[in-house]
């Protein structure tokens, strides 16, 4: 198979993009999402429906970029609003407190300490809504399977890139449920 499209091959067995992403969302990155969603159904597509249907009426689409270009751009948005309906139809809002707020759950904010006395703060949250400006990661991630179920003062060794990383739990808590 050759093309510009090819990538490399992997084996899908030890391919991690391969591997199930869990369905949990927290309530505030559902909403997030269906914000989205409302404004690319209700503003951005008919917005560029129009721009499609004025550039239509030029005359020879062959030639013309502003209908090229909208019309590509029409497709993007329509795919993307096929993804969300999609993925919100298949999350698992999860909206209430774990039992035990003392360990890491879904939608904790974790503060660790490594060996060189370093802290890292984070948030674990469902694959969709990780930000790593905000330092939110996805339950999927390596160092949140590890760190679930700990609680303050509980040791984390996590494999990473560099090799082991070790760390202390300092501190757990949770958002407010609104």
């Amino acid at each position: 198979m050759k093309g510009r499209n090819m990538t490399r091959w992997r084996d899908p067995a030890k391919d991690p993009r391969q591997q199930p992403k869990s369905n949990l969302i927290t309530a505030e990155g559902a909403q997030r999402l269906r914000g989205i969603l409302d404004h690319l159904a209700r503003v951005k597509r008919p917005a560029l429906s129009a721009k499609v249907g004025e550039a239509a009426a030029q005359g020879d689409r062959s030639e013309n970029a502003d209908y090229t270009y909208n019309k590509k751009e029409l497709g993007r948005v329509l795919g993307r609003i096929r993804y969300l309906t999609k993925r919100l139809d298949e999350l698992q809002v999860v909206d209430r407190l774990p039992a035990d707020t003392g360990k890491v759950f879904f939608g904790a904010f974790v503060e660790l300490e490594d060996d060189n006395g370093e802290t890292l703060s984070l948030r674990i949250v469902g694959h969709d809504e990780t930000d790593t400006r905000k330092r939110w990661i996805s339950v999927d991630a390596p160092l949140a399977q590890a760190l679930l179920g700990k609680a303050v003062d509980d040791d984390v060794t996590v494999a990473a890139p560099g090799g082991q990383q070790e760390y202390i739990v300092t501190a757990v808590h949770y958002a407010p449920i609104t």
